[in-house]
């Protein structure tokens, strides 16, 4: 691991900041660093607004997309709600299909098959709503490169609106309306929406021609706050606006289907990381292991007797996903040795036994043994399909678009991204692949690292000091939870390997004087157990303790030398 100290920001700001807010230079320092440097500004994000939400209208062609859908309504045409089968499009077509429907009956929802159709529009669901009398389709977190499949529809008198959030070719599609504030004659204030965001900035569209206002949209904010949650974009702007109150309506109002989801937990009050890793990885193993539908099901039911049924499938599902990329990842892991790639600046695999739905979790998994840019292929129809993960600081997407020559279709992100190529030019991407990561990439950034927000005194860890630190949440992409290092620290005697294996480590640490001791918890850092004998640096985020009842600030600790 390489720790990194973030660089010191403008003392002046630090200084104002800290006077006008009353908190100590530290907070104000990590605060600076956020680019939150007013009063103002920090009002902004300590008190997130609906108010604040920016006006749907200025993403381009949203009048289109609106003046569209009216007509449909009026002329009493069928629409078709189509999203792509992972988390952010399956909460996307939730949410604008349980809008619709509020108020119009003809709406109807289609997630494409992972397996048969693949990611995205498909000529097979055109199929279906040309066969089921459908004039209008509204695509969710997909679209933006399906330019084929935008002219098969005109062709067929069916319309589009997309609403996408992935990066667009040098083409948009021939469609009535593209909604993506990454369009670069796109002059929206804020780009990093996800295709539900993309999707909610509709139907608050919409819902302003009905006389209505944002509160009369907040139920539908847990769906938002899953997806920003799950598509790991931005806590910034309006995501974290969005993620803010939809947190509070999961943890309040939720609809049946999460409830369904979490009712089980012991848990009083979810977070954003409880999103991620509890909410996200159930909906989505609808879409890896069975289909979609089941997720949209579930989402936009109003029974919740029905909706816990519909949660014990998508249990089962989960399971079966969890079991299935551990054996994936152990045959990635032999397959690299095997082909003595253990030192190359990437690691590319491939099995066409492989199941598609958790070759992106085994990509993801992978880059944790090898850190460098990882891509997973199996064998989908005639064709290979892969998911691809980076490292920190490298974007993949740009390295597989210097592959193109090898490559059929592809999209995403810097971090991630999808791609799908004929059997016969697996090598040779491959290879290209190598070069093109060993020619561009930094080497360093093929070391894990810890980027500390600041140096910290133990004796600075006051209640009040904490609170401050929980107001930042939500926590995500560019608002992360803040990392501290405390140099020269002592373990009490009473630390220990803790776990079953003995792979994680229990500390009770303190600096200087020992009367003022932390509880310390470092998951899977048992092996670093003999550092604790004598004096050592720790960097750490902080978290509440509950044990016995008893509540107390402990320390996470991420590394420790």
């Amino acid at each position: 691991m390489r720790w990194t100290l973030k660089p010191e920001p403008k003392k002046e700001f630090v200084d104002q900041l800290a006077k006008e807010l009353f908190i100590d230079e530290t907070l104000a320092k990590i605060l600076v660093q956020r680019g939150i440097t007013t009063f103002k500004e920090a009002k902004t994000f300590f008190r997130p607004s609906l108010n604040d939400l920016h006006d749907p209208y200025l993403l381009k062609d949203m009048d289109l997309a609106v003046g569209r859908i009216e007509k449909a309504i009026e002329n009493g045409e069928n629409i078709l709600v189509f999203g792509d089968y992972d988390v952010d499009g399956t909460t996307a077509v939730s949410l604008v299909s349980s809008y619709l429907k509020s108020y119009y009956p003809n709406v109807a929802t289609y997630i494409p098959d992972r397996y048969e159709e693949g990611y995205g529009v498909s000529f097979q669901g055109i199929d279906f709503a040309h066969d089921n009398d459908f004039s209008l389709i509204i695509a969710l977190d997909c679209g933006i490169k399906a330019i084929d499949k935008v002219s098969y529809a005109k062709v067929k008198d069916i319309d589009f609106i997309i609403c996408d959030h992935h990066k667009p070719g040098d083409e948009l599609p021939n469609a009535i309306a593209v909604l993506n504030a990454k369009r670069i004659d796109c002059t929206y204030p804020y780009d990093e929406l996800c295709g539900c965001g993309v999707g909610f900035k509709l139907i608050q569209a919409l819902a302003s021609k009905r006389n209505q206002t944002i509160e009369d949209l907040i139920p539908y904010l847990d769906l938002v706050a899953t997806a920003i949650a799950a598509d790991i974009v931005p806590i910034t702007g309006e995501n974290r606006i969005l993620a803010y109150f939809g947190l509070q309506v999961i943890n309040s109002q939720s609809r049946n289907g999460i409830k369904a989801l979490i009712h089980q937990l012991q848990k009083k009050e979810l977070t954003i990381t409880d999103v991620v890793f509890i909410i996200a990885p159930r909906i989505n193993a609808a879409g890896r292991m069975k289909h979609g539908n089941y997720a949209v099901e579930l989402l936009t039911e109003m029974d919740f007797d029905a909706a816990v049924e519909v949660a014990s499938s998508i249990e089962k599902f989960n399971s079966d996903r969890k079991e299935l990329d551990q054996q994936i990842t152990k045959s990635a892991l032999y397959q690299i040795e095997d082909n003595n790639e253990t030192d190359t600046f990437t690691t590319v695999v491939f099995n066409e036994d492989w199941h598609k739905g958790v070759i992106g979790i085994v990509a993801s998994r992978l880059t944790e043994t090898y850190y460098r840019p990882t891509i997973v292929f199996t064998k989908s129809g005639d064709k290979l399909a892969a998911s691809a993960r980076s490292v920190k600081g490298f974007d993949v997407y740009n390295a597989i678009e210097q592959c193109s020559e090898f490559i059929e279709q592809f999209g995403g992100h810097k971090y991630a991204a999808g791609l799908t190529i004929l059997p016969e030019n697996y090598e040779n991407f491959k290879f290209k692949f190598e070069e093109v990561v060993k020619t561009t990439i930094d080497k360093e950034l093929l070391t894990p690292e810890i980027t500390i927000d600041a140096e910290l005194e133990l004796a600075d860890i006051t209640p009040k000091f904490f609170r401050i630190i929980q107001q930042m949440a939500p926590f995500g992409p560019l608002n992360m939870k803040p990392v501290f290092k405390t140099s020269s620290v002592r373990d009490n005697g009473c630390g220990k390997k803790v776990g079953a294996d003995e792979s994680h480590l229990k500390l009770n640490v303190f600096h200087g004087s020992p009367d003022l001791v932390f509880g310390a918890i470092g998951f899977g850092l048992g092996s670093k157990f003999e550092t604790t004998q004598n004096e050592f640096d720790v960097v750490y985020t902080l978290d509440e303790n509950v044990w016995n009842g008893k509540t107390s600030i402990q320390l996470v600790l991420k590394d420790l030398k």
